[in-house]
């Protein structure tokens, strides 16, 4: 891993976030052949992101 100088104090406010729980996917069902899945088909449950934390573009 590298890290900028620019991005330490975004990722020591990211090193200090508690984990949170795993979301769940859920497929209908469609049958065997994957072509008949439709985008609509899943739903992810019990997705909660951390808020952003914006750091700059190293160039």
């Amino acid at each position: 891993v590298h890290v900028y100088l620019n991005h330490v104090d975004p990722l020591r406010e990211q090193l200090q976030r508690l984990p949170r729980s795993l979301p769940r996917m859920m497929i209908a069902d469609r049958g065997q052949d994957i072509f008949d899945f439709r985008f609509d088909d899943f739903t992810l449950v019990g997705y909660r992101p951390h808020p952003s934390i914006r750091m700059a573009i190293a160039v």
